[in-house]
């Protein structure tokens, strides 16, 4: 026996030791390997990538090599090719240029199009950094003006880290396989259909019936009810631990889970199952622009993971940097301006309804709503006297009356209307004249000498009076718009506006059914007083002046085109069909539209490489290489800018355009 226990107990030691020695062999290595990162200072690159900047799709690839140009000196075709001057005879010679098959800059200039920009980027993995047992996570921070974003992660996951993840899923579910969620396996119900047949068999003859059995039907053969029932056979040490299960689906879910596998909010999670080399992904970011947006910086920060615990900091990388060209960079920012012709006199009118007592003609500031009517002319009277821009001249009070009696009478009575009104007002500018005496105090002219009060600066306004006996113009306006009156009421009504004799008129009107609301809902609005304030310019003499001010409206739509809102730009510059409207609409890719304003312009060579890029755009390759290498001979700048610009530089990179120097120009023809 006891032989027996000790051979036990040293297979038991050796299972021990064996188990030992494996987690250590097994955490040896990757502390190892971190310790030969750290020490060799190995990680992930942030590095330009070489492919094009313009997807193929969006440009039609030359077929050839060599393209026939007209010069614009001499008339003649030539034949352009791709070639290099020879170092000993100074011909220029054809020759196929090998592209560059990797970048190492750590800046790039990138184009615009149609408010977007695409970073285009690559992450290498160093063969170094890569364990079957490891995660890598990289993380891209974008650096915009002020703002800093994390873009989308890349995971590089290794073979055994994933089988490990997915081992971690199984055991979880072989959890959630034990919890029992059909609640009659918690019942002994066995025993429960012993307990209802022994003691009442007529409820047990139910038990193959679908009919439903009353609980009070129960109740009454046993004294108890179906749940009474029901939970005395229940299981209850089963319901605990199931219920014990349920609450640890989070905890246990920790335990087996220790690295989620995540598939919502990264852009790569790849398993690398050869480690033979780096590993190198691609990354493209569209953006969309920002007002005043220059230049964008990418940088790269990273971990690796074992499971659930991190193991390696990885260092941010530099940043790559890119330059964003603009072909709003094209736009003209002088100022435009306006002529405009100032008019010395102006007017100012207002209708308010100063309301008058049937056949009367005093001012009744208690009647209707006469106070505030003439608290709003007073008011009005006040801000045209403050005006720094006009001074009041004079103003003519017209004074309305409605129909009723007869057209005489109507006549004498508007007349005495208007002239209360104006000796009403004339009244009120005593008294606003007086009050500036009294309030307003004085002031020195320090040239003159002269003392200058309030009042003084008060004008002397001339109030003018006129009358209108009889508003008929407005009264079929008012009986047209009236919605209370019906399609017949209104003819009859304009049947008798034939009628020229106004009294008569009126008179006939009398007897049709719609006469009692005319008159007693639209004669009184017909009793208005209307006022035209007639003002000057201030120190103004000439009775016009032509003079210019800055078009702000134009300026703010050379604004947005700079800040690259090419929609907003198009709506205010297109109207104006220049060479600032040509930019907006090449910006927004509305290329027909910039076209046409750009065949009127003068061929300067802004104009030149704006229609080189959009030949370019449409595949007339000769057109565009044409009009490109014309404002280049006039504007050699020209010949760099044509790099930024992805019509102009895929034409380059055709052609071998551009390739001599600058001095032997000329030599391309």
């Amino acid at each position: 026996m006891k032989s027996g226990n000790s051979l036990t107990s040293c297979i038991f030691a050796a299972a021990v030791l064996s188990a030992l020695l494996f987690g250590m062999v097994v955490s040896c290595g990757p502390s190892k390997k971190i310790i030969s990162l750290n020490e060799k200072k190995i990680q992930a690159t942030l590095n330009l990538s070489d492919a094009d900047n313009i997807p193929d799709r969006e440009y039609r690839k030359a077929h050839r090599d060599t393209i026939i140009i007209k010069d614009d000196k001499t008339g003649k075709d030539m034949l352009l090719m791709k070639a290099i001057r020879d170092e000993e005879t100074g011909e220029m010679v054809a020759n196929d240029v090998l592209e560059a098959a990797y970048v190492t800059a750590r800046f790039r200039n990138i184009a615009e199009r149609n408010g977007k920009i695409d970073l285009r980027f690559e992450i290498t993995v160093p063969k170094d950094m890569q364990d079957s047992r490891w995660q890598l996570r990289f993380y891209p921070d974008m650096f915009i003006l002020q703002d800093s974003i994390r873009l989308e992660p890349v995971y590089v996951t290794g073979k055994d880290y994933r089988k490990a993840q997915l081992r971690g899923y199984e055991q979880y579910e072989r959890f959630l396989s034990t919890i029992i969620n059909d609640t009659t396996k918690l019942i002994d119900i066995h025993q429960l259909e012993v307990f209802i047949q022994r003691n009442i068999p007529e409820i047990y003859a139910f038990r193959n019936d679908s009919s439903f059995v009353d609980d009070d039907v129960f109740y009454s053969y046993y004294g108890v009810n179906q749940r009474e029932a029901v939970d005395y056979f229940t299981l209850w040490y089963k319901v605990r631990l199931n219920n014990r299960r349920k609450a640890a689906r989070g905890k246990m879910y920790d335990r087996y889970v220790k690295a989620p596998i995540v598939t919502e909010g990264i852009r790569l999670d790849t398993v690398l199952v050869n480690m033979d080399g780096d590993y190198v992904y691609h990354y493209v970011q569209t953006i969309n622009t920002r007002p005043k947006l220059r230049r964008v910086d990418i940088c790269l920060s990273g971990d690796i993971w074992e499971q659930d615990k991190k193991i390696y900091d990885m260092p941010r990388t530099d940043s790559l940097t890119f330059f964003i060209s603009s072909v709003s960079a094209f736009a003209d920012m002088s100022e435009r301006y306006l002529t405009k012709v100032i008019e010395r006199r102006a007017e100012a009118n207002a209708s308010y309804k100063i309301e008058f007592a049937r056949g009367k003609d005093d001012i009744r500031p208690d009647l209707a709503d006469n106070y505030v009517q003439i608290n709003n002319v007073k008011q009005n009277l006040a801000d045209l006297l403050e005006n720094e821009v006009y001074d009041l001249d004079s103003i003519v009070v017209v004074a309305n009356a409605s129909p009723e009696g007869s057209w005489r009478l109507n006549d004498g009575l508007s007349r005495r209307r208007g002239h209360s009104v104006v000796k009403y007002f004339e009244d009120f500018m005593k008294e606003y004249r007086r009050n500036l005496e009294r309030d307003g105090g004085f002031s020195v002219d320090a040239l003159t000498g002269e003392v200058v009060t309030a009042a003084s600066k008060i004008p002397n306004i001339r109030f003018i009076s006129r009358s209108v006996p009889e508003n008929w113009s407005l009264l079929d306006r008012l009986v047209k718009n009236d919605s209370r009156l019906d399609d017949a009421q209104k003819d009859r009504y304009f049947y008798h506006s034939s009628i020229k004799d106004m009294d008569r008129r009126e008179i006939a009107m009398r007897s049709d059914s719609y006469y009692k609301f005319v008159a007693d809902s639209l004669y009184p609005r017909l009793r208005v007083v209307d006022f035209a304030f007639h003002l000057h310019r201030k120190g103004m003499v000439k009775d016009t002046i032509h003079t210019t001010e800055l078009d702000t409206r134009y300026m703010e739509g050379v604004r947005l085109l700079k800040d690259m809102d090419y929609d907003e730009a198009v709506k205010i510059l297109g109207p104006y069909q220049d060479y600032n409207a040509a930019v907006a609409y090449t910006a927004a890719m509305r290329n027909v539209s910039a076209m046409l304003i750009l065949d009127g312009l003068e061929p300067v060579p802004q104009v030149k490489y704006l229609k080189a890029i959009i030949y370019a755009r449409m595949g007339e390759e000769q057109k565009a290489v044409q009009n490109y290498l014309d404002a280049c001979k006039d504007e050699p700048s020209y010949v760099h800018r044509g790099n930024l610009d992805p019509e102009i530089s895929q034409l380059i990179k055709l052609y071998g355009l551009n390739r001599q120097d600058d001095d032997d120009f000329g030599d391309l023809y």
